[in-house]
């Protein structure tokens, strides 16, 4: 990852799920837009300066309007 050649980088790995995902899970049918691995937490690694860059880096890829919640940061590193 070419985040680890910027020091003024920071590498931090967050962890999210799909609220709407597991709810479909829960009642045994499946989301018209997402997989079902959404249903767990998975986890992606952001390079950022900091913790409030990189959370608005994941709310760009994953938006809380479709359902994407953070369970987790944590600073790598």
């Amino acid at each position: 990852m070419s985040a680890f050649t910027d020091h003024r980088q920071t590498v931090f790995e967050v962890e999210l799920h799909n609220q709407a995902v597991r709810e479909c899970v829960k009642e045994n049918r499946s989301h018209e837009l997402f997989d079902d691995r959404w249903a767990d937490v998975q986890t992606h690694e952001v390079a950022a300066s900091d913790e409030h860059k990189a959370l608005a880096m994941i709310e760009n890829s994953y938006p809380s309007e479709d359902g994407f919640v953070v369970d987790q940061v944590k600073r790598l590193g």
